[in-house]
């Protein structure tokens, strides 16, 4: 079997190829093809990224062969030689995985530098100054990215150097600056580095491909990939393309754009340009940039064909682009194009503006979002009309509001996300090392960088509120604050910032809830057309059932009758019921809980109306009612201390007692769900008769109430046959004191391992089965959730042992064959039989996928992810329908 190709020319690459090519090597080889202005170059495969780490991080000599072999093709295609000394060939270095994870990976530009190609340089070019900043900025990112030196010793070279010629930028120090600069460089690298810097362009290539590799499993790749749920085995291309050189002077220059705003989704270019720089200028945030429109004003002739190039790589990927380019003596070069990375409303708006365009169907404009993304436009905003006065204003970078304590440092704003803190990383400028304390932090702020830059980027990915270039900060992160004009703010004083205005503001700030855009109301009820599982929500108040109808939800799949009980004013009661020592007592005090039953079921019917309401009934144990055991013990032993033996010590008493009675060593498999219901039926009964009444109540109001009644926790179908013919009993009473007729049903919740599998039996008893996946994982797994998320399970999925939380991510596997099994026997038993999810899982879109391929009804989430439910549903069915027409 011959070896697989390990180097593509530019012209040999496709599109199609972004597994072996990487998505930026596949786009660039693409771009060529097009016959677009793209500096030539070839790619290094993923696959050679895979043989790196299987020879135990060794570049072997047969992938060194190919290399050398490519750059000769390289150099007839350019007419320059590498290492040359009249007209040297420069690569730039970078990486390029099958997704997108921009600034997570390493880079290195003006490779093949040495002492004397430099020279050769400034002949070719007649300008000493370009060649000296090209070869300080090689130096600089070879030392940072493959010899592991911080690249604050070449920042304090720099600012040190630019105070002592009263320069504003790098750009501004004369050539006899940049040769100071340039030999404290080399003097840093000969301190810090054993062997120095090598001399041999070659050398430096292979040893700048072994960092490119390496990089791929760096602790920010690391960690963007687990936030991501990409997977670790794909490994990274090597892009080596000849440079274009944006520092050439004021006809040169370097930028990057949109094809629509990635903030807004605006059908309008948005980016941004630095003249005489190169590309990591911008994205590092080390100048704020200008917008694109400068360049319309300093040159129209190339603005207007790069717009011309835009609208040819939108109509072409059939998506927004996101587009590096490089200007080289007033000619244009088009770098990189990938699909943009953007907020959720400018998801949305793209989407739908590019099917109305006749760019896109409903079904690609369906599958294009990411559901999870939702969630950001659920977030809340800035209440303009209580707002004080903005202390400071940047860039608006990413939309969102956001409040927390002030860090300086990523580590701390991972320590203190940790500790359930809310912060905000305020930095001069972030870097790709910053990753982890950007997904701790609730939003970021930055002095420096433009909209393109990094905090930029990424934070618009994760739906974050971002600010950037808030040149009024004067930052002084050892100091621990930033100062704004006179204002001083320290380290965990707490600031607001609103990503959509730029403002930031000092202290908290009120917040009101999101509104949602025509764009994104449109998008769901494509999705409405397209899916087949129903969607409703898990809500136990009026508040949430109303905020569940305003997200679209079909129903309630879950309502939790003792989330009812817990209210202040009922709970006394709750406890009379649970004290009580004889059936009358226990009959007394459920009398007067019976009303107040009713009454919330009445409420959530009349919100409800029309729709399918699930109520369960009691089922955590009943000590829960009852107050703390240790307080309840240190009450009674100051009571005791103060010789206070009156009525209060006497209450207390008789409380401990029965707390002791009902404690267990597993309360969550001891006495709970039906088997309350079977050893008290008179607490079911109660709760049964709430709802009938409740039912007859709304009929008089001719409103339609479509009551689900649901038994928990069984696992016998015996358990299920004497609750069933209980609810019945009651319910039948109901019918008679009233004389009205109602409709309802009967199920339960499968939330143990022996439910699934003799759910055929229990279907007899049953109209419906409702998923409890947060309980079945529980007993599936053997796990306690709160024991296991707080000690191991991190762990486990650190190390691979597990794929993910099977707490927030179903487990397919194990649960889900479980839930199959129980549909299956249960629908041959009772090909009536409805099913449905109620658990966590029914939120997720990946555990919406499964419940859409089990054959699942319903899905039932909290109201406020009731969108995203929907918009996984609907790709689901899509992607059902694909496999079959496949």
């Amino acid at each position: 079997m011959s070896k697989s190709k390990q180097i593509y020319m530019f012209a040999e690459g496709k599109a199609d190829m972004k597994k072996l090519l990487g998505g930026k090597g596949a786009n660039l080889a693409d771009m060529t093809r097009l016959g677009l202005p793209v500096p030539p170059g070839f790619i290094i495969t993923t696959e050679s990224c895979s043989d790196y780490y299987r020879h135990g991080e060794v570049i072997t000599g047969e992938l060194k062969q190919v290399v050398f072999q490519a750059l000769a093709q390289l150099e007839q295609q350019t007419g320059k030689v590498f290492g040359g000394e009249e007209t040297p060939l420069l690569l730039s270095v970078r990486s390029g995985a099958y997704y997108s994870m921009p600034g997570m990976m390493d880079t290195i530009l003006n490779l093949g530098l040495n002492d004397r190609t430099v020279e050769g340089l400034a002949r070719q070019t007649g300008n000493r100054r370009f060649a000296l900043d090209c070869y300080r900025r090689f130096l600089q990112m070879y030392s940072d990215v493959v010899l592991k030196i911080g690249r604050y010793h070449f920042e304090r070279v720099l600012d040190n150097l630019k105070k002592t010629y009263g320069a504003a930028s790098t750009q501004d120090l004369p050539e006899e600056g940049w040769e100071k600069v340039l030999q404290r460089f080399k003097d840093i690298v000969e301190k810090e580095a054993p062997g120095g810097f090598p001399q041999d362009p070659y050398r430096q290539l292979i040893e700048a491909m072994r960092a490119v590799f390496a990089s791929w499993n760096n602790d920010r790749a690391v960690v963007y990939r687990k936030l991501n749920r990409i997977p670790d085995d794909l490994g990274t291309a090597v892009n080596i393309q000849t440079m274009g050189f944006g520092n050439m002077g004021e006809d040169s220059g370097t930028g990057v754009a949109f094809t629509r705003n990635p903030s807004t989704g605006e059908k309008k270019l948005y980016g941004e340009f630095l003249f005489d720089a190169q590309g990591e200028d911008v994205v590092a945030g080390s100048r704020t940039p200008l917008p694109i429109s400068v360049l319309q004003d300093k040159n129209p002739q190339v603005y207007g064909q790069f717009t011309l190039l835009c609208d040819i790589l939108e109509k072409h990927y059939g998506d927004m682009q996101d587009i590096e380019f490089t200007i080289e003596k007033g000619v244009l070069y088009i770098l990189q194009t990938r699909t943009g990375k953007r907020t959720a409303g400018a998801a949305i708006k793209i989407a739908v503006d590019l099917v109305g365009e006749g760019k896109s169907s409903k079904e690609e404009a369906l599958l294009r979002i990411d559901p999870a993304q939702l969630v950001q436009l659920l977030h809340r905003r800035i209440d303009l009309s209580q707002t004080p006065e903005a202390m400071a204003k940047g860039l608006p970078a990413s939309p969102g509001a956001a409040s927390g304590k002030v860090v300086f440092d990523a580590d701390a704003a991972e320590d203190k996300g940790q500790e359930g803190q809310k912060v905000i990383l305020v930095r001069s400028e972030t870097t790709p090392d910053d990753i982890h304390g950007i997904v701790a932090a609730q939003g970021v702020l930055t002095s420096r960088g433009g909209v393109t830059s990094h905090a930029a980027v990424v934070a618009r990915g994760m739906g974050k509120p971002c600010i950037t270039g808030c040149d009024a900060l004067r930052i002084d992160p050892r100091g621990a604050f930033f100062q704004v004009g006179d204002r001083v703010i320290n380290e965990g004083d707490v600031i607001t910032i609103d990503g959509t205005s730029g403002n930031v503001y000092a202290g908290e700030v009120p917040l009101i809830p999101p509104l949602l855009s025509s764009e994104f109301k449109q998008l769901l009820c494509w999705a409405d057309e397209v899916r087949t599982l129903q969607v409703r929500a898990n809500a136990d108040t009026l508040k949430d059932a109303r905020k569940a109808r305003e997200f679209g939800a079909e129903g309630i799949g879950l309502c939790r009758t003792e989330h009812m009980f817990m209210e202040t004013e009922r709970l006394p009661l709750v406890q009379e019921m649970i004290l009580a020592e004889t059936v009358e007592e226990r009959a007394a005090a459920l009398n007067r809980l019976l009303p107040i039953q009713q009454a919330d079921f009445e409420l959530i019917f009349r919100e409800m109306a029309g729709f399918p309401v699930n109520i369960r009934l009691l089922d955590p144990p009943l000590h829960e009612f009852l107050p703390d055991k240790e307080e309840l013990l240190v009450q009674v032993a100051c009571l005791k201390e103060r010789d206070e033996r009156g009525e209060e010590l006497q209450s207390k008493e008789r409380l401990l007692t029965k707390l002791r009675s009902l404690s267990e060593q597993n309360p969550m498999l001891g006495h709970r769900g039906c088997r309350i219901g079977l050893v008290y039926p008179e607490i079911y009964r109660m709760q049964v008769r709430a709802i009938c009444q409740a039912v007859v109540s709304l009929q008089q109001e001719t409103i339609t109430v479509k009551p689900e009644i649901m038994i928990p926790l069984v696992g016998h179908f015996r358990e299920l046959e004497i609750m069933r013919e209980i609810v019945l009993e009651e319910a039948s009473r109901v019918k008679e004191e009233t004389a009205a007729r109602f409709d309802f049903t009967v199920g339960t919740m499968i939330e143990l391992p022996r439910a699934c599998v003799t759910a055929g039996e229990i279907a007899r008893y049953a109209d419906f089965f409702s998923f409890g996946t947060n309980d079945l994982t529980q007993t599936t797994f053997g796990f306690s959730r709160d024991d296991a998320e707080g000690k191991f399970l991190p762990f486990y999925v650190q190390n691979k042992i597990l794929p993910e939380n099977p707490f927030i991510v179903l487990d397919r596997e194990g649960v889900g064959s479980l839930m199959n099994q129980a549909v299956r026997a249960g629908r041959s038993e009772k090909p009536t039989l409805k099913a449905g999810i109620c658990g966590e899982h029914g939120g997720d879109p990946g555990s919406i996928e499964f419940c859409h391929r089990i054959g699942l009804d319903y899905v039932s989430c909290s109201p406020f992810r009731v969108p995203i439910a929907r918009l996984a549903a609907a790709q689901a069915a899509l992607g059902k329908r694909s496999e079959q027409e496949l």
